[in-house]
């Protein structure tokens, strides 16, 4: 019987995930975009209180692009950071299907942190 005080902990990415992020030209100069949209009759640029919503979400497989690694190693890096949308598909199958969408606020979290880690 499981213990009612018992939580799901977050897993961080595996070292062979981060050891290839750090070894790829793409991540290590990535710089997020900058967006900007419209509110009301003023146009501004991104800002800290936005809502996520409005901003831009990526694929893993355009995040892959982006950062020179495979779609794969970037679920692994993204599977249980806080942020992520996880969109839950219907199968027909015994596998759930769980769409990842990353917000680029959390992209350039994530990036930052990683980008931190001493070789």
């Amino acid at each position: 019987m499981k213990s009612l005080t018992s939580r799901k902990t977050s897993r961080p990415p595996t070292q062979e995930s981060i050891r290839l992020l750090l070894q790829s030209k793409k991540f290590l100069n990535w710089r997020p975009g900058r967006i900007f949209f419209k509110t009301g009759d003023r146009t501004r640029s991104d800002g800290p209180n936005r809502p996520q919503v409005d901003e831009k979400h990526f694929t893993p497989a355009e995040l892959a692009e982006a950062w020179g690694v495979s779609a794969e190693t970037i679920r692994i890096t993204f599977r249980e950071e806080p942020g992520v949308l996880r969109l839950k598909q219907p199968t027909k199958g015994k596998r759930p299907y769980i769409l990842l969408r990353i917000p680029e606020s959390v992209a350039e979290r994530v990036h930052r942190r990683l980008s931190a880690v001493p070789v």
